[in-house]
């Protein structure tokens, strides 16, 4: 891996909860080596919930206050809503000129998305609008953003340079390169999930079940008995 220094990084998910589940214990890690962290959630998760006596039309604003409230666990204070419907995420030209423009905003170094292919092994990860989000997200990273005659409207009218990310992290990617002990995060991690309580019908039961596949990802790590993991496919974009 390059040894260029990570001082920023940028997270594109398509719901709010989607990075808590998915990594917000390696997130937290990041965190604490003074890396700044960045969400952009692409969705309001209006097509979320469980209770049906919560007015619909409340839910995006619930969710979102749940999303501030989940990144101020793990110490991310930078939260960012694309506002885009939950459940019709496509790979547009206007989603990837939205997330080319909140790459060049926050100019990482690293950026964290979701898979834009199917994992087969868990499918409840590779929702349509998680694969789209990846997809438009890459698509950004390479080529939209560093190419400074791409969307040109952000550089015209918003005065948004080029900027170059230089390492892709992926999370519920079929296939993984990388895992990251959370261990001393774990429970800022599950914290974080319990934030989201508009999507936890079963708060104790989910946060037993994310405890199961934190041990589980770490034996496949090689990891010691009692440690806890996350996994990544990890690549350097040239």
């Amino acid at each position: 891996m390059s040894d260029t220094p990570i001082d920023r990084a940028l997270v594109v998910t398509a719901h709010p909860d989607d990075v808590d589940f998915g990594a917000a214990g390696t997130v937290a890690s990041w965190v604490q080596t003074g890396i700044e962290v960045t969400y952009c959630v692409i969705t309001d998760g209006d097509a979320g919930g469980f209770d049906p006596n919560v007015p619909r039309e409340q839910i995006p604003a619930i969710r979102r206050s749940e999303q501030i409230a989940a990144a101020a666990v793990v110490g991310v204070s930078d939260v960012r809503f694309l506002g885009y419907r939950d459940g019709e995420l496509t790979v547009s030209h206007e989603l990837r000129r939205d997330i080319s423009r909140v790459i060049r905003q926050v100019r990482p170094q690293r950026i964290l998305i979701q898979s834009p292919d199917r994992n087969w092994s868990r499918l409840p990860a590779s929702h349509p609008d998680h694969m789209a989000a990846g997809e438009a997200a890459i698509q950004a990273v390479y080529p939209d953003a560093r190419n400074p005659f791409a969307h040109p409207s952000l550089l015209h009218d918003e005065g948004l340079e080029d900027w170059t990310v230089t390492q892709v992290w992926v999370m519920a990617s079929p296939t993984v390169n990388t895992y990251v002990d959370i261990t001393d995060v774990a429970d800022a991690k599950l914290r974080a999930i319990g934030a989201h309580a508009s999507q936890l019908p079963d708060p104790e039961a989910i946060s037993q079940r994310v405890h199961g596949w934190l041990t589980a990802t770490a034996a496949q790590a090689g990891f010691a008995d009692g440690r806890l993991a996350e996994a990544f496919f990890v690549t350097e974009v040239p």
